[in-house]
């Protein structure tokens, strides 16, 4: 498999699962500015929606969207528990949270990275990823990942969307519960493999 993936970009949570699972796979670079690939070529050519990740199968089929990126991956690898069984209500409670974290979250830093949004208007949205990501340290009261003690595919999405509050200026230092939640994600071998593979940390 090969997934196209951007540094520190919603691809690197299946970027993630990929590690965690220990399949076999290739990372191609692709700019979501330029839309070029590493060697120059078209990013549009293989995906019009310009966007990653991008996870190219061994039979040359191609599937897109972060979410759906991973619970394919997951599924690939069951016994790596990045997603219950299918028809479960623990494999719903994920499904939930991957949900909550694209739409809530996700879209929510969007207008913050796009530099045609007003100055003005952006502590707007701000302030409303702010009171999203409180309630998100409220459910992880008690709870090493958002679904109990198994870390799951949501865990590693909301820990790649919560790195962006830092270059968008969302202070979550008053959020104890998501500081040590980003703090337990990040150890993880897998994690810290994944993040020095996109040149995020040394």
């Amino acid at each position: 498999m090969k997934l196209y993936y951007s540094p520190g970009a919603c691809s690197l949570a299946p970027h993630i699962a990929l590690r965690e699972t220990g399949l076999p796979f290739d990372l191609a670079l692709a700019s979501t500015k330029t839309k070029k690939l590493a060697d120059g070529s078209d990013f549009l050519a293989i995906n019009p929606k310009g966007q990653v990740p991008l996870l190219e199968l061994d039979n040359g089929e191609r599937l897109s969207e972060g979410p759906v990126i991973q619970q394919y991956i997951a599924d690939l690898a069951p016994a790596s528990g990045l997603v219950p069984p299918a028809g479960t209500m623990a494999r719903y409670r994920v499904l939930e949270w991957l949900n909550f974290v694209t739409s809530e979250l996700h879209k929510g830093f969007s207008p913050l990275f796009n530099p045609a949004v007003p100055a003005e208007a952006k502590p707007v949205f701000a302030g409303r990823l702010k009171e999203r990501l409180a309630w998100v340290d409220s459910q992880l009261a008690g709870r090493d990942y958002l679904t109990g003690d198994t870390f799951t595919i949501a865990d590693s999405y909301l820990f790649v969307v919560s790195n962006w509050t830092a270059p968008t200026g969302i202070d979550i230092s008053d959020l104890p519960n998501l500081a040590a939640f980003r703090a337990r994600v990040s150890a993880r071998p897998a994690v810290q493999a994944a993040m020095q593979a996109e040149g995020l940390i040394k």
